[in-house]
């Protein structure tokens, strides 16, 4: 082996060795809300994630089974699968939507613009909402507001429908999270949530290799945890707040292509190299490692995609006496 092969080997090496650390010592921990905020508020500065992810900062649905398509195109094409699968398509123009995480406003955008909702998007970062007012065309019944999903500024049955994507894993009190959301429905109005899920570890713990994975999921995103499916329908169930059943779906196999879409767009768009330079370069390359765990977590059952649709119930006082029926006829009151 000639020496310089031996250095460029023992450089690649040490390369590689300050990548990984500097990976982990510039994990995006969870600290408090303000953790969040800051983290999109990076994201949206820079640009990066827009111009690779677009304006909707969610995966795409490739279909089931899943099929190859356009990653910008399977992202919208998701926005339109969750208004069906949540049945809200068949509600007429004007209807009220609170958008819960809206990021940079696209989900909202195709909400107001192709079924005629007015749609008020709501993100704990303020550069997110400023760029979701750059984006938004004039005349659109759109408008977007920072408030923070644990504590929402708006008062009880204030929404036909409230929708979410993606932004449960940032809170970390899944509770809370279930009752804001379901308090500001109005009686007999639809919430619709898509969300990163863990696997029920209640029934099926966590291994030795899971648990490290999971939590750099958790570290290197501002996520203080991950619900499972099971767990979070039962925390909606149980702010007494909901007509019947919650309705569950697992659509991890219709977004698990998004992981390796996401790291291939660096390459198949380099122009992005030229726009953000050398830093931009890195920025990129620093997330190529969480896509890969989230791939693998999403493919292996350690993480699943689940969906959630529940309706608010008519009043509170139907649901009381609904459930002193139940227990009554169950025999459980005497």
């Amino acid at each position: 082996m000639s020496t310089l092969l031996l250095y460029f080997i023992i450089g690649s090496l040490l390369v590689l060795l300050i990548g990984i650390a500097a990976y982990f010592i510039t994990a995006r921990k969870y600290q408090s809300s303000a953790t969040v905020a800051n983290s999109y508020d990076e994201w949206t500065l820079d640009c990066i994630l827009e111009f690779y992810w677009g304006e909707h900062i969610h995966l795409g649905h490739y279909g089931s089974p899943p099929r190859r398509k356009d990653f910008l195109a399977a992202k919208s094409d998701f926005v339109h699968e969750m208004v069906k699968w949540g049945r809200l398509d068949k509600l007429p123009p004007g209807t009220t939507v609170l958008d819960v995480g809206c990021g940079i406003g696209g989900s909202s955008r195709i909400l107001a613009r192709d079924y005629g909702f007015a749609v008020t998007g709501i993100t704990i970062s303020p550069q997110q909402v400023k760029r979701a007012q750059e984006l938004t065309p004039q005349g659109l019944n759109v408008q977007f507001a920072v408030d923070d999903a644990m504590a929402l500024s708006f008062p009880d049955a204030s929404f036909d429908v409230v929708w979410s994507i993606e932004a449960g894993p940032h809170m970390p009190d899944k509770a809370v999270f279930a009752r804001e959301l379901m308090r500001v429905l109005k009686p007999g109005g639809i919430l619709v949530v898509a969300d990163w899920n863990q696997r029920d570890d209640r029934q099926k713990p966590l291994n030795f290799w899971e648990k490290p994975v999971m939590q750099q999921l958790l570290d290197q995103w501002s996520h203080p945890a991950f619900s499972s499916i099971e767990g979070f329908s039962e925390l909606l169930a149980a702010t007494k707040l909901v007509e019947g059943e919650v309705i569950t779906a697992d659509w991890t196999q219709e977004t698990l292509p998004s992981w390796l879409d996401s790291i291939w767009q660096g390459v198949a768009r380099p122009s992005g190299f030229l726009r953000f330079g050398l830093s931009g370069f890195i920025k990129s390359v620093r997330e190529v490692p969480t896509f890969l765990l989230m791939r693998l977590a999403f493919g292996t059952g350690l993480c699943r995609f689940g969906m959630f649709r529940a309706v608010r119930a008519n009043s509170n006082t139907e649901l009381m006496n609904r459930n002193f029926a139940n227990q009554t006829s169950s025999g459980l009151l005497r």
